[in-house]
């Protein structure tokens, strides 16, 4: 299981391409509230109503942790004490993170990509503590996976189908929608 995280204020268009893309992929994937409320209002005032509230997911089961961007949604997840610890978790043990936007600044400032190549929305590298900055539109490194911004949501969402399952799965899912 996948779990996206939402936040108000969450940047729409990167957690429902995570979504779409991975269900298109048979992938098992599940939106997590972090506010108490299944309905969730994004970045843009789309209200997305999500799979769970937080308190009910079950994070033994999750084989991937996905923040999406956004403001104040990014600064919203990283407020969740229970989503922190759980990154943390998925940190030591080598679990699936996979951040994208302003998002990567929350695993640089929990010091999660202390040595690690990343990327982050331009203008917040100064968040990505000891990571080696990339202006690459995705990049993966071990078990971390991060991406630019909105622009990038595809690209990232179809990284995130190649690690959970193979490259033939995300280039058949990239295919299908027509992805250059």
């Amino acid at each position: 299981m996948v779990y996206v995280h939402l936040a108000e204020g969450f940047e729409e268009i990167e957690a429902l391409t995570v979504v779409d893309v991975l269900r298109r992929a048979d992938i098992q994937v599940k939106m997590v509230s972090v506010t108490g409320n299944k309905m969730v209002k994004g970045a843009h005032d789309v209200i997305v109503e999500s799979d769970l509230l937080f308190e009910d997911a079950d994070y033994e089961n999750c084989v991937m942790i996905v923040l999406p961007g956004g403001l104040p949604g990014t600064t919203n997840l990283a407020k969740h004490e229970g989503l922190v610890r759980n990154i943390q978790a998925f940190a030591a043990k080598e679990k699936w993170l996979a951040a994208i936007c302003a998002a990567p600044g929350v695993l640089g400032k929990l010091s999660l990509l202390e040595g690690k190549n990343a990327t982050i929305y331009p203008g917040l590298e100064e968040q990505m503590i000891g990571a080696k900055h990339s202006e690459d539109r995705v990049v993966q490194d071990g078990k971390f996976i991060t991406s630019r911004g909105p622009g990038t949501a595809t690209d990232f969402a179809l990284k995130l189908v190649e690690v959970l399952k193979s490259r033939h799965a995300s280039d058949e899912v990239r295919a299908a929608m027509l992805v250059c």
